[in-house]
């Protein structure tokens, strides 16, 4: 009795497509919600089709120094660039290397130009230099004889530096605005490098850095227009952020910002640059084992080891915040260590930090070193206008194609040609919304390329409703009624399907490897739809056609069902003989009849 059991359920068989449709459902309506929920409606458009400014920077080596020109060193350099994009306030920007030696930078529109191409193709300024007061990154009022207030400082959170033990997060330090006038006064008119009772002078006077000491009109001038500056300073602002340092000579004290956590800024007031990032060797984010924390280590060169100890040896005799020296990248501070002893050739930053921390701050350092230099190769403007063109051209080509398959599925496969539509729109669907959402996810933007990958996913889609289809008619035209056509047909067109999208997919995948930049976009969007392709077929596809293979329309051949026996070429004749040998041979399925 077994036997016939299993002899009951058709190969390939789906007891319940119901389950299947849920499914499909179910997440076609938890991504629209997501969607929406999260605002972003509509898919976030590339520099092609939005408009804005494509930057190509080609990567050049100091002479003997052929080999800098490295992955290691232009991810690195990819990673400043970015900093810089980010100081312009601008939002959505895309910095990527392009072959072994060119960095791409797209900058939507509403950036002025200029400027962006001063930041992105300059070479990264990297100084170390000494902290003199430090506060939060509001603005402050301006000072005054009678100010008393005293806003907490918040210390940057990343390290305290040491020769070899445990780093300790300083003691937040309290400043004012007349105290940090006081010790920029010091600092300015200190007599000479050597350490004395003041904190502040100890902590920055050099004297290549200071000049005369004598007290004269100008110094007093310069002195309170910093003053002034590091008062009006408002870190929480991005555009003052970028211009806080900005035509400041590495011999002059200056102002600057600091990022302690997400949206949390302090503001220093720092003395003249003691090391340059020229002076540093070698730099880089290491576990400590014996310790179980993640360190930056630094290596000097010899002239920036004698500077180092020379700074070190002044900061580490002195309080909070002067014994610490500010790691200053174009400007903004990556990082503010203190200083507990004094250190010369090596050192090593200790605190807080986990791995991706520990490495982005070794990159940052090392990039001070980096024998590379950029030099503009190429700018191009797209406008908005041209964006809206080519992308209005995009869709129009993509509902021609959409169409002229809607016509061929229409005129060949008549009633069949309703299920392919509704899979069509189902993939369209899912599609959409995914993109929507991958913009803000994961920075994906939709080019001109990638819209040319969604049309030539229409074809892919269609291909697979045609291999089962026409699976399901050759086995009409063997005899068999639908529904046990239906499924019989299934198996080996899965088959067929998962290897012709299998094939897509690899080609997608091998093209997005071995491309950059807007390429990507094509063979993302390829990707992605053949993948959306499979979960069409498996879980809408099918589960519809078995629904309407019970139906009295398509179940008995209607003419314009598309599955219409007639039309298919199978003969009565050749159904009863098959019957007949059946009937000799035992007992048949009814569902074979």
């Amino acid at each position: 009795m077994a036997a016939p059991k299993k002899g009951r359920r058709p190969a390939g068989g789906q007891s319940r497509p119901g389950r299947a449709l849920a499914l499909i459902l179910i997440a076609m309506v938890a991504l629209t919600g997501g969607m929406f929920w999260s605002g972003h409606t509509t898919p976030r458009l590339g520099i092609d089709l939005a408009g804005g400014t494509s930057i190509t920077l080609k990567a050049k080596a100091e002479p003997g120094q052929e080999s800098a020109v490295n992955e290691t060193n232009m991810n690195t350099a990819v990673g400043i660039i970015e900093r810089r994009v980010n100081g312009l306030g601008v939002s959505e920007a895309e910095v990527q290397t392009q072959g072994r030696e060119n960095i791409i930078v797209n900058i939507p529109r509403g950036t002025n130009e200029k400027q962006a191409r001063e930041q992105v193709g300059t070479t990264a300024q990297l100084y170390f230099r000494p902290v003199l007061a430090v506060t939060n990154g509001g603005a402050a009022p301006a000072p005054s004889a009678s100010s008393s207030g005293s806003p907490s400082a918040t210390p940057k959170p990343s390290a305290s530096t040491s020769g070899s033990s445990v780093g300790e997060k300083p003691a937040s330090p309290t400043a004012t605005a007349s105290t940090q006038g006081r010790a920029l006064t010091d600092a300015l008119k200190a007599p000479s490098p050597t350490p004395t009772g003041s904190a502040s002078a100890s902590s920055s006077a050099t004297p290549k850095a200071t000049g005369t000491p004598s007290a004269t009109p100008k110094p007093d001038a310069a002195t309170a227009a910093l003053e002034q500056k590091f008062s009006a300073l408002n870190c929480l602002d991005p555009k003052q952020r970028s211009a806080a340092g900005q035509g400041v000579k590495p011999t002059e004290p200056t102002v600057a910002c600091g990022e302690d956590a997400p949206g949390v800024w302090s503001k220093y007031l720092l003395g003249p640059a003691e090391v340059e990032g020229r002076d540093v060797d070698d730099a880089k984010g290491a576990l400590d084992q014996q310790r179980g924390m993640w360190i930056v280590t630094m290596d000097f060169t010899d002239a920036g080891s004698k500077k180092f100890q020379a700074i070190t040896s002044k900061l580490s005799a002195q309080a909070d915040p002067q014994n610490r020296f500010a790691i200053v990248l174009d400007g903004e501070v990556v990082s503010a260590p203190s200083v507990r002893q004094t250190l010369s050739a090596s050192a090593e930053i200790s605190g807080n930090f986990n791995q991706q921390s520990a490495q982005d701050l070794g990159n940052i350092l090392s990039y001070g070193a980096l024998p590379l230099t950029f030099e503009t190769q190429s700018v191009d403007t797209v406008t908005a206008a041209l964006g809206g063109d080519q992308l209005e051209a995009g869709l129009i080509a993509g509902a021609i194609g959409l169409g002229l398959v809607i016509i061929y599925l229409v005129a060949y496969y008549r009633g069949l040609s309703l299920i392919a539509i509704l899979s069509l729109g189902v993939s369209a669907l899912l599609t959409y919304v995914i993109m929507a959402l991958l913009g803000p996810a994961i920075g994906f933007a939709l080019n001109l390329p990638a819209v040319c990958g969604a049309i030539v996913a229409i074809g892919i889609t269609a291909d697979s409703f045609i291999v089962y289809f026409e699976r399901i008619r050759d086995e009409l035209r063997e005899g068999r009624s639908l529904r046990p056509a239906v499924e019989r047909a299934w198996p080996r067109a899965r088959r067929t399907i998962m290897v012709s999208d299998f094939v897509s997919f690899l080609a997608a995948a091998v093209l997005f490897i071995v491309t950059v930049g807007k390429v990507q976009g094509f063979a993302f969007t390829l990707g992605l739809t053949t993948l959306l392709d499979v979960v069409v077929v498996f879980l809408f596809t099918k589960p519809v056609m078995t629904l309407l293979a019970r139906t009295k329309f398509f179940g008995e051949g209607h003419a314009w069902s598309g599955l219409d026996p007639k039309r298919l070429g199978a003969k009565p004749p050749l159904r009863r003989t098959r019957r007949a040998s059946a009937s000799a041979a035992g007992p048949v399925d009814p569902k074979e009849a």
